[in-house]
């Protein structure tokens, strides 16, 4: 594992993204197969499971140490990370001599930890924090929370695989797309010299093709005439994957959802075998497309009752075409895909609706267009080349979003917590509160829209007002009023302001306002008025 444990320092120490790049490139094309797949694992962020709780953990710790539980708490805030306090703490009296191999932690040394008693689970843990100094006490740590986070964006990681094994990034992103498999022999697939066509094997899907975000000084070259227009829905993006007998439904961050939408599973086997869909998971009641709070509740639940089918029923709005017949359409343009489409879908059944077409001759008839979505309940309008293929990422040029402006509400300041990675021992997360019958309730978490400077100033601040300590979480006095721009709001009753926001961030300090001039929860609650939510197909 040292390998590994050298790779996440050099990866973690640097802002550099060729630094990264080329430490990336470096580990894989040297390390061993049976390791590199775990490295890959990992660094992509595929789900670890937690093995242990934080409670046994500490308790391992306190016990090794001879510390008080309000030491650790303390020091825990202070570091921000508990791998990091762990091994802070820990009694050193291994200079690292033993090197376990990272296949051997992840296939043969964690899984010991199930299915054992807590005090078992104790011992284990101590017996591998005694043979290791200190760099790898945290790295085992973290593998055991389940809380590895290394700072290296997915695009980055195909990039430098690319440059390790001299592939196409295209190549490898494909492979890297959906439920790929976690052994040594899909590693050295990868290495291998590709030669004609690959075609994507069993119900894995294409990498999604993204929209850029349409700028105002980017319209005047924009020729309308030339562009789909459609609506930009609030739904699930989704690819629905009909490959012979299979059928699965795969969100955009390449999650198998199929489970939550067993309706559209089964109606997808009347589909014509060997097709692949693009569209959005919606939920259509009544002809009116419902809120994206009620749809999160299918993604929500393991399992789908009959009578959340028949309150919650699911569709799938098509709006391209990136496989028919087994033949990949993706180098077709636009227009062609939308040909295939129609005529795939043509007397489809009945879950299956084609997103429609929308009719502007200049911006000022889009603009209109945009307004009506944003009254609506939808997300704004999307613009597609009739020339363009189906691109991998966020390509600029062929698609676009015009997004309606986001809703915004000024809120106080009422937690923190402290970052990851370099930014660990700085409070980046927020908590933020509305005015709710005299008291302040939370009602988002953001983390984003602050420059450095700005975070700096808030840490130091965030340290001279703490009101309680809540492990690596700070309660502050309530006086500073930011506006915190989100996507879309609901009512929520897992939340104690009863609303749920969707991609909350910072926009501003409010520094013209006090804090008892800050939104309330009745104010939000008119913003969900506000939007009529009849968004229809036609």
């Amino acid at each position: 594992m040292r390998r590994f444990l050298t790779l996440f320092q050099e990866v973690d120490a640097t802002t550099s993204t060729l630094a990264k790049r080329e430490a990336l490139a470096t580990y894989f094309r040297n390390a061993p197969a049976t390791d590199a797949i775990w490295a890959l694992y990992l660094l992509m962020g595929r789900k670890q499971k937690r093995l242990v709780n934080r409670r046994l953990l500490q308790d391992a710790v306190l016990e090794m140490a001879a510390v008080s539980p309000w030491l650790f708490e303390e020091c825990y805030a202070v570091v921000g990370d508990l791998a990091e306090t762990i091994s802070l703490l820990v009694p050193q009296r291994a200079q690292g001599n033993v090197d376990v191999s990272l296949q051997d932690w992840m296939e043969i040394r964690l899984p010991q930890l199930s299915g054992t008693t807590p005090r078992e689970q104790v011992d284990l843990l101590q017996s591998w924090w005694r043979e290791h100094n200190r760099d790898e006490i945290f790295m085992i740590t973290k593998l055991i929370t389940g809380g590895f986070r290394a700072g290296v964006a997915r695009q980055l990681m195909i990039k430098s695989l690319a440059d390790a094994f001299g592939q196409e990034e295209p190549y490898v992103t494909e492979q890297l797309t959906g439920d790929w498999p976690v052994t040594a022999t899909f590693i050295e697939s990868l290495r291998e010299p590709v030669s004609g066509d690959v075609r994507i094997p069993s119900t894995r899907p294409y990498p999604f093709y993204l929209a850029s975000s349409i700028q105002e000084a980017a319209r005047e070259d924009i020729d309308l005439s030339r562009y789909a227009i459609e609506w930009k829905w609030d739904g699930i993006r989704a690819q629905l994957v009909r490959r012979g007998p299979l059928v699965a439904i795969w969100s955009r961050g390449e999650e198998l959802i199929s489970d939550s939408f067993p309706e559209i599973v089964q109606a997808a086997h009347l589909l014509p075998e060997d097709c692949v869909l693009d569209g959005e998971m919606l939920l259509q009641r009544d002809g009116k497309i419902l809120p994206f709070a009620e749809l999160q509740k299918r993604i929500s639940r393991k399992k789908i009752s009959e009578k959340m089918l028949g309150t919650h029923p699911a569709i799938f709005l098509a709006f391209d075409c990136l496989e028919r017949a087994g033949v990949d359409l993706r180098g077709e343009p636009q227009s062609i895909r939308r040909e295939h489409m129609e005529q795939l879908l043509h007397n489809s059944p009945s879950p299956f609706h084609v997103s429609p077409l929308l009719q502007a001759k200049n911006w000022e008839e889009a603009a209109e267009l945009r307004q009506q979505a944003e009254v609506r309940g939808g997300e704004g309008l999307m613009l597609k080349s009739w020339d363009g293929a189906y691109k991998q990422g966020r390509k600029r040029g062929d698609w676009w979003k015009w997004k309606v402006d986001p809703m915004t509400l000024d809120s106080v300041l009422v937690y923190a917590q402290a970052g990851h990675g370099r930014r660990a021992t700085l409070f980046t997360d927020y908590t933020f509160a509305l005015w709710k019958d005299g008291a302040l309730v939370p009602f988002a978490k953001a983390y984003s829209g602050l420059t450095d400077a700005e975070i700096q100033e808030l840490d130091a601040w965030i340290r001279r007002h703490t009101l309680e300590r809540f492990g690596p979480v700070r309660s502050v006095t309530p006086e500073r009023v930011f506006e915190i721009a989100f996507e879309g709001i609901g009512l929520s009753s897992r939340h104690k302001s009863g609303l749920a926001v969707r991609f909350p961030r910072i926009l501003r300090e409010r520094f013209d306002k006090k804090p008892d001039e800050a939104d309330t929860v009745e104010r939000a609650r008119e913003l969900i008025d506000g939007r009529t939510q009849d968004l229809t197909l036609s």
